[in-house]
């Protein structure tokens, strides 16, 4: 008989299940934004939860227009420096890299990240830049750990980040007026913007088929093991299906989150931070961002904000959330 070979049907969701390959966590795409050039995405470090008070924005809730304690996660966003810009062309196989412009003048920390190079001509790199050919234009931007005592890394994390908006000579104009530059949150976001959050989720090490995957415990007459799975699967085909729930890797795996919303962007984090500073943390000592609800990851993991992608089915605010009150409690002990 001839072998059957088609490819295969249904979505894999989140398997394998294996660690994230990198701890800076990426995004495979874009949203398109309206007005003037900007920078679709910044990143932070996550410094802990919290609770506050905010007047309810969500029409559709119960509590609408009165005040809620809800659950916020702080996330410090010391500035972030752009170490290059690369352009993009299409091709028959999608966006390709057509060039880079890095910055003349670079931290020594980020020789720590990769090799930096040692003369760089930025004038001599944007005359080779076929500007007619350029369809996006992305920046590479790297934190500065240094300024986070929260944070015990000297390393600087890199990743690209789109510039979005505008037409492309506009944002090519903008890109060349921040090369080399410092970038604050408040480029980025205001009070009220939705954005998408991306994390490496806690790593919970090498786990085993019930907690992995929720499966039922076997009856308490079963030989030998309760915590087995039941069957690996029919006779045949003659192999095991990548299906079944089986021990392993459990946690450290990257997670977007979509259309979370920043309640406040500040500036002075000693109005934020609680007595005796965030468990396994400490003390917020740059400006900071407050998000509704939780984020993926432990505290000190980098995590990525994005202009959101699916903006269309959350609700749209005219002004900033009212936030009325936020918990500076002592988190030891709780």
């Amino acid at each position: 008989m001839p072998k059957e070979h088609r490819p295969r049907h249904g979505s894999m969701a989140y398997s394998p299940r294996k660690r994230a390959a990198s701890e800076v966590p990426h995004f495979a795409s874009w949203p398109d934004i309206d007005g003037g050039p900007k920078l679709q995405g910044f990143a932070g470090y996550k410094a802990g939860m919290t609770h506050a008070f905010v007047v309810d924005y969500r029409p559709t809730s119960t509590t609408a227009g009165q005040e809620v304690q809800i659950p916020v996660t702080v996330i410090e966003c010391p500035p972030m420096k752009i170490a290059a810009v690369r352009f993009y062309t299409r091709s028959y196989e999608g966006l390709r890299s057509l060039g880079e412009v890095w910055a003349e003048s670079l931290d020594e920390d980020l020789a720590r990240t990769l090799p930096v190079p040692k003369k760089a001509n930025a004038d001599e790199a944007w005359n080779k830049i076929d500007l007619t050919k350029v369809e996006d234009v992305r920046a590479l931007t790297y934190t500065q750990p240094s300024l986070v005592t929260g944070v015990p890394k000297k390393a600087p994390e890199l990743m690209e980040t789109r510039i979005g908006g505008g037409t492309i000579e506009q944002r090519v104009a903008y890109a060349k007026s921040i090369l080399g530059k410092e970038i604050r949150v408040t480029d980025f976001a205001r009070d009220g913007s939705i954005v998408d959050v991306a994390a490496v989720t806690k790593g919970k090490g090498f786990q085993g088929h019930i907690k992995r995957w929720g499966v039922k415990l076997l009856s308490h007459k079963n030989s030998k093991h309760r915590r087995n799975i039941g069957t690996l699967g029919s006779f045949q085909p003659g192999y095991v299906r990548p299906t079944v729930p089986q021990s392993g890797q459990m946690g450290y795996h990257q997670r977007t989150e979509y259309n979370k919303r920043i309640l406040k962007v500040g500036e002075d984090g000693e109005e934020i931070t609680p007595n005796g500073g965030f468990l396994h943390y400490g003390v917020v000592r740059n400006p900071y961002v407050i998000v509704h609800g939780s984020v993926p990851g432990p505290a000190k993991r980098l995590v990525r904000l994005r202009d959101a992608a699916r903006p269309h089915v959350y609700v749209k605010l005219e002004k900033a959330p009212e936030l009325t009150y936020t918990s500076k409690e002592s988190k030891q002990g709780t």
